[in-house]
């Protein structure tokens, strides 16, 4: 009994070292620059986050055998969730773009204009066909818990290279209602590596980035009430072991040192012509052009929202829907790879684009059992594409059926795509570790392969 003691007091003085370890980390660097595991190929990543689940046959995984059975029973079975008829072709033409004759239908033809430079994973899978936990698994790599975020964990590894603006921004124009916080969240890990959500359907930066300016206190005085509040702060967490704390002082001095820096990082209005009409007219243009300021001043991790109000999830008249939704974003993708290559940014950024999961190759019913020429959600298939640094352009990895049911080439999880984002940024997804709960958690919990069929 007593060699027991010793061994449980040794144990909780080695959690204690752990966690003291951790605190002394945000108290001295907050989110200083920190090294990876291996010279990574990127410094940042973005990631055009299209939410409802855009449909894979319609926009990079073409699927001639729906024209030959248009209109007839598919040869396959798999159960969906809603009652779906006859196969639905495409209504949107495919053409093969740029030297690889990677094959890209007309909804992203300003993009496709960069085929060369993209990578399509045509065999992701998830787990579920719902939006809530195929939302988590992507954004959090958990389909059932809440988890800290990929980009949470990103700024938790690398740190931001600037110290006045967060590390890792979500804009979402309108917003998302309060539940979908949770796939920007910081989960267990230290609150100052949440993500900053930004709505950029406004455009006064006073709106744009709420409390910005305080109303009552100039800076002067603020920082005299910052200085006390540390202070008493630091006092209180000297004879206690809480990161938490220390998180809560590193958000209030980026709050404060955000008045300037963020003011003018937002601010587009200083873009030449010429770029404003590069990225095009709308919301997603200005949040897309708003993310190549933030990306270029340090920030590591960006995701961009894209179907809140108006979201991917088309049940029915796929074609009218999609045609709206892609022609609000193709142009912008497209304007900020171009921009990036003119500012020598786009070898060591990665650009990612998808949804939750895609949607059924066979028309969906409504209760009268009519078409409503749409498509069901399908996570037995989808696609996601990337391109940037260190990524192997004009790749079609893997494949779906002849239909587009069901992964069955290369099948790829969400583990995968999340080990390779990890492995371009310079880290082993194994080692990429936080003690919680008693153990190591990852973003990849104990799955996932690097897919290195598209890495350069």
């Amino acid at each position: 009994m007593g060699l027991g003691a010793l061994a449980l007091a040794g144990l909780f003085d080695d959690q204690k070292t752990r966690d003291v370890q951790g605190a002394t980390e945000l108290t001295e660097g907050g989110v200083a620059v920190k090294s990876p595991h291996y010279p990574g190929r990127i410094k940042r990543v973005i990631h055009f986050f299209l939410n409802g689940g855009p449909s894979h046959v319609d926009t990079f995984d073409p699927k001639p055998a729906l024209e030959k059975f248009a209109g007839q029973p598919a040869p396959v079975n798999l159960t969906t969730e809603r009652k779906t008829g006859a196969a639905f072709p495409s209504p949107f033409p495919f053409k093969k773009y740029g030297q690889s004759g990677l094959e890209i239908s007309e909804l992203f033809a300003k993009t496709a204009a960069h085929a060369d430079d993209i990578a399509v994973i045509r065999s992701m899978y998830a787990h579920v066909p719902n939006h809530e936990p195929s939302l988590m698994l992507m954004n959090c790599g958990d389909s059932v818990q809440a988890r800290p975020s990929v980009g949470a964990w990103v700024l938790y590894g690398l740190g931001s290279e600037n110290r006045n603006l967060p590390g890792f921004v979500a804009m979402c124009p309108n917003g998302l209602p309060i539940k979908d916080s949770e796939n920007w969240q910081s989960g267990f890990l230290p609150g100052i590596y949440q993500g900053t959500y930004v709505d950029p359907q406004h455009q006064q930066i006073d709106k744009l980035i709420e409390n910005i300016r305080s109303p009552h206190a100039s800076s002067k005085m603020q920082r005299r009430q910052l200085d006390l509040l540390k202070a008493l702060n630091t006092e209180h967490r000297e004879s206690r072991v809480d990161t938490r704390l220390e998180s809560r002082i590193q958000s209030f001095e980026l709050a404060f040192r955000m008045q300037t820096e963020a003011t003018e990082a937002f601010d587009v209005s200083d873009e030449p012509k010429h770029v404003h009409e590069l990225y095009g007219p709308g919301v997603h243009a200005r949040q897309t052009l708003i993310a190549r300021r933030l990306l270029e001043r340090g920030v590591r991790y960006v995701q961009l929202w894209h179907g809140a109000g108006q979201p991917w999830d088309n049940h029915a008249q796929i074609e009218k829907n999609h045609r709206q939704l892609a022609g609000q974003i193709d142009q912008p993708i497209a304007a900020l790879m171009t921009d990036l290559k003119q500012r020598g940014m786009f070898d060591e950024t990665l650009i990612v684009c998808g949804g939750e999961f895609g949607r059924t190759p066979t028309v969906e019913l409504g209760g009268d059992g009519k078409s409503q020429l749409g498509r069901d959600h399908n996570h037995y298939g989808f696609s996601v594409w990337l391109a940037g640094g260190g990524i192997r352009g004009g790749t079609a990895y893997g494949a779906t059926d002849d239909f587009g049911f069901k992964a069955v080439e290369k099948p790829t999880s969400v583990h995968d795509l999340h080990a390779t984002m990890l492995h371009l940024l310079g880290f082993d997804h194994e080692q990429l570790t936080y003690r919680y709960a008693g153990r190591d958690f990852r973003l990849t919990d104990v799955h996932g392969q690097i897919i290195h069929d598209i890495l350069a």
